[in-house]
């Protein structure tokens, strides 16, 4: 009887060290056209029932963050009031601190057969996959939301379409720093075994 059973230790390894990094502590470069859509084509690979692709990219780059960040600062400051200097560079800069932003798009819609929760399950893999392939390939990355994923107005300036919302911001880029460990949950406390119940 053959043994299909396969595995690698390293990637292994690898997943229990991966650890995010800031995209303020990212530098260049960032990936070519080529890693790009290597790095595409990994992050589409995710369970995806019904085979609804779910989900788009829109890739930013840096030549256009410095004209999305002054309209950010804008927007922030019609939702909140006047920024403080700290709040305005923080807007300003949010799309200019990775080489390479890639927003991963839910396109979640009523289905007869597929949930919408597992379609945005779906998108939700797609930005883990991206994130964990862009490490594998030697690059520093972080998944973000932050508060224009949820600003109707901003996502649409953003590139979301009717119907559409952002299920991240992946930021990618070189490291020029370790990435600090966190503290991780205890496992005890999140494992049970299935009892019946009344």
């Amino acid at each position: 009887m053959s043994d299909f059973k396969t595995g690698s230790p390293d990637t292994l390894a690898f997943l229990r060290k991966r650890r995010s990094h800031p995209a303020i502590t990212m530098s260049e470069p960032g990936p070519d056209d080529d890693e790009v859509r290597d790095l595409l084509t990994i992050a589409a690979r995710v369970p995806d029932h019904g085979k609804l692709a779910p989900w788009r990219f829109i890739l930013f780059r840096p030549d256009d963050g410095q004209k999305i960040g002054a309209w950010l600062a804008q927007r922030y400051g019609e939702l909140n009031g006047p920024l403080d200097d700290d709040q305005k560079n923080k807007e300003l800069t949010r799309f200019t601190r990775a080489p390479l932003i890639i927003g991963v798009v839910s396109q979640a819609a009523e289905h007869p057969k597929i949930p919408v929760w597992e379609q945005q399950l779906s998108a939700g893999a797609v930005c883990m996959n991206l994130v964990t392939a862009a490490a594998a390939a030697g690059y520093a990355s972080q998944w973000l939301t932050e508060w224009y994923t949820f600003d109707e107005r901003a996502a649409a300036y953003l590139g979301a379409r009717p119907g559409e919302r952002f299920a991240g911001f992946i930021q990618i880029g070189t490291a020029t720093q370790p990435p600090v460990e966190r503290p991780r949950p205890d496992l005890d406390d999140l494992i049970s075994n299935w009892t019946e119940t009344d």
